[in-house]
């Protein structure tokens, strides 16, 4: 009968919980029942130990509550070790989580059995024989446990950041007033799809470092501002005083939901700085928090889930050959960061010729790929796999759009504007130089191509880097004629009838623009695709329907790059800090009064990464065509000089 009532009890209150609770931070009114209850003699042998006075404390109606280990508010179950919210446990004296424990726990023989390896000295205490100590001791070996906890938090901590000497993230902004490109923003990034309702004034749970416990404790912080996954926090109580405002990456392992520490069991302590505003802690927070957001209770989960990637070490797949871009190279995954792969050539015996690439570039395939389509490859003088290599699955490759080839189509010798692949920073014209299958080309740029087409690039025909003929006309964007193309300034109208060819129909290109939420101006972290292991901080400096100009800080406009709104190779600020990855700072000063001298040969260094000699660049074009003298392009052409293509293009200013 009595554990009836018990239960009965039990059940009342809990109820009576729940329809008080505010929800979104359920457990913290649990610091305002009443503590007053106390063991019984026979359940208690010793006198609990007073509460050290320079712990942070939450009164209410004159009442002192405070958190975990025994404490009110939160109790430790002294049977499993459990740690949960007090007013939640079975019995008057809630010592225990539930009626098993408690039964348990009135074994004499068990309990003589735990009790007796807590007198063993010199050995940390096993689970087991934490939970029968009583006070203080209960609190001591909790404090022990979430000592080590904190360790190797700690440790976890430093082995996943990279950190960058001398840079950070926040105070970069902070000092530039800039703004970051939201992670909406990267569909390929982790929570690129589920970012929610993150922005500025949600709360989180996050430890408190203005507090001189031994213990990790908690405080809530409300989001300042927001700048890719990073977010400048503010303690709550600190209302305009920004003093101990911090960043972190809000998807780290320490930032939690609202109600995660009542939860959990872990102990939220006001800091110290502003212990002294408030003698009613409960109810400042049930102000603040009343119709506040807060993380999605599964968002640790979900981070956790997005940051799985298919692609393992060992896998085969087929590559562009760096230093012959008109073909594929077997390739085995070295490694994975962040869905970056290092791919090893098969035939590098030292593992030292790689390509970095994301694992959604287009610039990878399943083996196999080349041959389905008619693709230049070079075969390998390894004749058959090695040990633990294998084949990876097609389905893991990012598909392209079907196309209709079968009505007017792509021909050899039509002419376009193209990204040039050794030189990311220029716009160029360009020929049809091949059809393959299933709406792959070959791509060469005019002037400067090969004998033997060795340079020629395959792009897709929904490729967002090539363009209708007159696209970079219409759109105020310089484009680079033919290297040795004297008659200047260049006019697509004329250029084809010399070359006697025919542009390639606007109907053919990729004429989607997504709603990609990009602005000039913004800040992200961006690979230099000259040098593709190099992940940069960088800044979005013009954008072009879906094409965004991608200039890296610090550095020359020169080495700008064009690159496609959905391109695998951008990512949110602090996308390096949480997978792992080095971040480029920006160039320092000394780089930058250096730049002017060294650029033609950083260039050069640069182009290595794909081909032996480097095509000139358009600003060296000018320099030799013109002697020196301005270079502009006729604006304004009519839409037959342009071969009609002006038409569905829409002009912007730059």
């Amino acid at each position: 009968m009595e554990n009836t009532k018990e239960l009965t009890e039990h059940s009342s209150r809990v109820e009576r919980k729940r329809r008080d609770s505010f929800g979104m931070f359920d457990g913290y009114d649990s610091c305002s029942e009443d503590t007053s209850s106390s063991s019984s003699s026979d359940e208690s042998e010793e006198e609990v130990a007073p509460l050290p006075s320079s712990l942070p404390i939450i009164k209410n109606n004159g009442q002192v509550y405070t958190y975990p280990d025994g404490k009110s508010g939160m109790a430790t179950c002294e049977m499993c070790g459990m740690v949960g919210v007090r007013d939640a446990f079975y019995s008057k004296t809630k010592r225990f989580c539930s009626v098993s424990c408690s039964r348990s726990y009135s074994s004499n023989s068990k309990k003589a059995s735990i009790l007796a390896r807590l007198q063993v000295a010199g050995k940390p205490p096993t689970k087991k024989s934490k939970v029968l100590q009583k006070q203080p001791l209960v609190a001591k070996l909790a404090a022990y446990a979430q000592y080590q906890a904190t360790l190797q938090n700690q440790a976890k901590t430093k082995a996943a950041a990279v950190p960058v000497e001398g840079f950070s993230w926040g105070n970069y902004i902070n000092s530039n007033s800039f703004t970051a490109a939201p992670v909406t923003c990267f569909k390929h990034a982790p929570m690129g799809t589920c970012w929610g309702d993150i922005a500025e004034g949600v709360r989180v749970e996050v430890p408190n470092t203005d507090c001189s416990l031994p213990t990790k404790v908690f405080w809530i912080a409300g989001i300042v501002k927001l700048a890719g996954y990073n977010a400048l926090l503010r303690y709550e109580g600190f209302e305009n005083d920004s003093s101990l405002d911090f960043w972190c990456n809000i998807c780290g392992s320490d930032i939690h939901p609202v109600g995660w520490c009542a939860t959990s069991g872990k102990p939220l302590v006001p800091p110290r700085t502003i212990q002294h505003k408030y003698t009613n802690w409960k109810a400042f927070l049930v102000k603040r928090l009343t119709g506040a957001k807060t993380l999605p209770p599964d968002f640790s989960q979900k981070v956790s889930e997005s940051m799985q990637y298919p692609f393992k070490t060992s896998m085969r797949v087929e590559v562009v050959d760096k230093t012959h871009l008109c073909r594929t190279r077997v390739a085995v995954v070295e490694s994975v960061i962040g869905g970056r792969l290092r791919l090893v050539y098969e035939e590098s015996e030292d593992k030292t010729d790689d390509f970095w690439c994301h694992m959604y570039s287009p610039l990878i395939h399943h083996i196999g790929w080349s041959r389905s389509i008619g693709h230049r490859f070079k075969r390998s003088d390894i004749t058959k796999k090695q040990d633990g290599h294998f084949d990876a699955p097609p389905h893991l490759f990012m598909k392209v759009k079907e196309v209709d080839a079968a009505g007017e189509w792509f021909k050899e010798g039509m002419k376009l504007e193209a990204i040039d692949p050794l030189n990311l920073s220029a716009i160029c014209v360009a020929t049809v130089r091949k059809v393959l299958a299933d709406g792959y080309l070959m791509i060469g740029i005019d002037g400067s191509e090969a004998a033997d087409g060795s340079d020629w690039f395959c792009y897709h025909a929904t490729s967002p880097s090539i363009f209708p003929v007159g696209f970079c006309e219409i759109n105020m964007i310089e484009l680079t004629p033919p290297r040795g193309y004297a008659k200047l300034p260049f006019k697509w109208f004329d250029y084809l009838r010399e070359t006697d060819s025919i542009a390639a129909p606007v109907k053919l290109f990729n004429k989607e623009v997504p709603n990609h939420g990009f602005h000039v101006g913004m800040k992200l972290e961006a690979v230099d695709l000259m040098e593709p292991r190099l992940v940069c901080v960088a800044t979005v400096t013009r954008i072009i329907h879906r094409l965004l100009r991608i200039h890296f800080d610090g550095w020359e406009d020169e080495y700008d790059q064009w690159v496609d709104c959905e391109s695998p190779d951008l990512y949110p600020v602090g996308w390096c800090q949480l997978t792992g990855y080095q971040l480029q700072p920006p160039a320092p000063q000394s780089s930058r009064d250096s730049q002017s001298s060294s650029s033609k040969q950083k260039k050069k260094a640069k182009s290595q990464q794909y081909k032996g000699q480097k095509k000139m660049t358009s600003l060296q074009l000018k320099e030799e065509l013109l002697d020196g003298e301005e270079y502009s392009f006729l604006q304004g052409t009519s839409d037959q000089e342009s071969n009609g293509s002006a038409s569905y293009y829409i002009k912007q200013e730059p």
